[in-house]
């Protein structure tokens, strides 16, 4: 099936290129994308992040250097961190929003707008930001049973996860705020229901990260299913957010989901697969054992095989030989089956934006996935 969509592409209307095509690297595309919507979406939660109260968690959290507290990584990541770039959900919606431009319904109401978007959704686009970066910062919570002298004074580390809590919450209480100041009942109610699937999904994550994942069995459906929840389901449902803002169709409202649910599948697969694609294999890189490409090399392996390759991997005190399970996963079909999926994902965002008339907004999306669906 994955084969076919590889081979099938995307044409139509506005001549929307295949992913054989290829594009732009990632921050060619992010810059190009920001001009597009007419706001620098680096600084998107600039505005809160600039808060008195989070200047003085900012302070607080200067006492965690020289620790290896992940709240640190975090924190420097809202300042720059180009190949991730956090700010790209926040773009997503901008350009999703400018792509469908007004319905007949909000015909009148295009006063409103800046740059052919909504101050709504403007305003939905930094909501769907501060909802991400608060979840991020909760992810920088440590387990203290599992720390190393060489981590820093446990003390500290108990602090780091104080701040982490605390900085986290006010980010999401920020973010229910302004939801709620945009008066639209199925808009709060799509954005909510987001917010649950993150915290379903991140508790699933959290679960699986003990040394015990070694006993999981888990199919690319069910990861497919674990992977919606944790990273595709807010993006997909802003996204859909932001045409209700505007009145559009249902037809339309479900197109935007689509776009927003493959193209950050697109995304997480292809972040799984930077261990196994690097153009430079000198570094040994941790991957997790529940990535894409460790699954689909499960599934085609069997389960016993894979766990004799785990336990053949293993070290003294049962730690994991990355390297040597690396290469045992690329010799495999995992990698190359990963890569199929995640262009799978991508024509199928492709595809949702054929319902969406040509522009610069929509040529800029399409940009995007071409971008993440990119590999050396």
């Amino acid at each position: 099936m994955w084969g076919a969509w590889l081979r099938r592409g995307v044409r139509g209307a506005g001549g929307l290129r295949g992913l054989a095509s290829g594009g732009p690297p990632w921050s060619q595309v992010v810059s190009e994308a920001e001009k597009i919507v007419g706001y620098p979406t680096s600084f998107m939660s600039l505005r809160c992040l600039l808060s008195d109260e989070l200047s003085n968690i900012a302070m607080q959290v200067r006492k965690l250097v020289g620790t290896k507290h992940p709240l640190l990584d975090t924190a420097r990541g809202f300042v720059y961190d180009s190949r991730n770039n956090l700010q790209m959900r926040g773009l997503v919606v901008l350009l999703i929003s400018k792509a469908a431009g007004p319905s007949t319904a909000e015909l009148s109401f295009q006063h409103n707008m800046v740059s052919g978007i909504y101050s709504s959704q403007r305003s939905l686009a930094e909501i769907t930001e501060l909802i991400h970066t608060a979840f991020l910062v909760h992810r920088g919570i440590v387990n203290i049973g599992e720390l190393k002298s060489c981590d820093g004074p446990l003390k500290d580390m108990q602090f780091g996860n104080k701040m982490a809590v605390l900085s986290g919450d006010f980010l999401l209480a920020n973010a229910c705020t302004s939801l709620a100041q945009l008066q639209n009942t199925k808009v709060v109610e799509l954005i909510s229901s987001a917010i649950g699937d993150l915290v379903q999904g991140i508790y699933y994550e959290n679960s699986k990260s003990s040394e015990n994942c070694l006993t999981d069995d888990i199919s690319i459906s069910t990861w497919k299913e674990q992977v919606f929840l944790s990273h595709s389901a807010l993006l997909a449902k802003s996204c859909q957010a932001a045409m209700e803002l505007a009145k559009h169709s249902a037809e339309i409202q479900d197109m935007a989901f689509q776009y927003g649910k493959h193209m950050s599948m697109s995304h997480k697969l292809h972040s799984d697969l930077q261990p196994f694609v690097k153009e430079s294999s000198s570094d040994t890189v941790a991957f997790s054992l529940n990535s894409a490409p460790a699954v689909l090399h499960q599934e085609f392996l069997g389960r016993e095989a894979w766990i004799k390759q785990i336990r053949e991997a293993q070290g003294k005190g049962n730690s994991i030989d990355y390297k040597k399970l690396q290469e045992a996963i690329k010799a495999g079909k995992g990698v190359t089956s990963a890569i199929d999926l995640c262009r799978c994902h991508g024509n199928r965002a492709l595809a949702a934006l054929e319902r969406f008339p040509p522009s610069e907004a929509r040529a800029a999306l399409a940009n995007i996935v071409y971008a993440v669906t990119r590999f050396p």
